[in-house]
């Protein structure tokens, strides 16, 4: 896997951390999920910085965001019991096969 694809991936996974204790930190009055808030973030940007050296910001945002989305929303109905209904499942659906695009047939995908 390339590297910058590993940055990436990094990215989505912290932002994921950042975003589920956001949700957990009980909108910043429990100590630990607010402290992992600032830090999920924190490395998030940090590794979006670096995957920025081999990729376009507007590829690099919208994969970041939109498997954001989908994981968030896993993770709220795995971990939090939020439901999501038919239509928020095929929206995700189609950022998921927006996302696709881009690595499929896109070739600005990278510099």
């Amino acid at each position: 896997m390339p590297k910058h694809y590993m940055f990436l991936f990094l990215a989505i996974l912290t932002e994921t951390a950042g975003t589920s204790a956001l949700q957990a930190s009980q909108q910043f009055t429990r100590l630990v999920p607010s402290i992992i808030v600032v830090v999920g973030y924190g490395l998030s940007f940090y590794f979006m910085a670096l995957t920025l050296r081999y990729m376009p910001v507007g590829i690099v945002y919208a994969i970041w965001s939109g498997l954001g989305i989908v994981f968030i929303a896993a993770i709220g109905w795995w971990v939090f019991g939020q439901r999501v209904d038919l239509p928020a499942m095929l929206g995700m659906g189609m950022i998921i096969a927006g996302i696709l695009v881009i690595h499929l047939f896109s070739k600005s995908a990278t510099h």
